[in-house]
């Protein structure tokens, strides 16, 4: 049986990706991964790419799916996605679990166990 993730999209996330996906040519399809940074202290950060990448679906609102790799889908446990922008540009953000930290540039964070 699939694990369940409880990853949650904003709807300001879920167009954003929506209109990346489709800017890519895969509509309704992103893969999100996290990057460990060992060289700045464990922080995890998100990659978001367009496509399914071979990923298993993660998470699906308002018209998108999102893929991961299956072997880190306990690491997106809690985690919120969010996307802000303004007149200078945008970005994704994450909210993280209570059992981690985040890291101030918004779109990292670090578990803690």
């Amino acid at each position: 049986m699939p694990e369940i993730v409880n990853l949650s999209i904003s709807k300001s996330a879920a167009a954003e990706l929506s209109r990346q996906a489709s800017f890519a040519g895969t509509p309704g399809q992103m893969f999100i991964d996290l990057i460990n940074d060992l060289d700045n202290e464990g922080w995890l950060h998100i990659r978001l790419k367009p496509g399914d990448c071979n990923g298993s679906p993660i998470s699906r609102t308002e018209g998108v799916t999102l893929f991961a790799d299956s072997t880190k889908f306990s690491l997106f446990k809690g985690l919120v996605l969010d996307y802000y922008g303004d007149l200078s540009g945008g970005g994704f953000l994450i909210s993280s679990p209570e059992n981690s930290i985040r890291c101030s540039c918004g779109s990292g964070f670090k578990l803690l166990i």
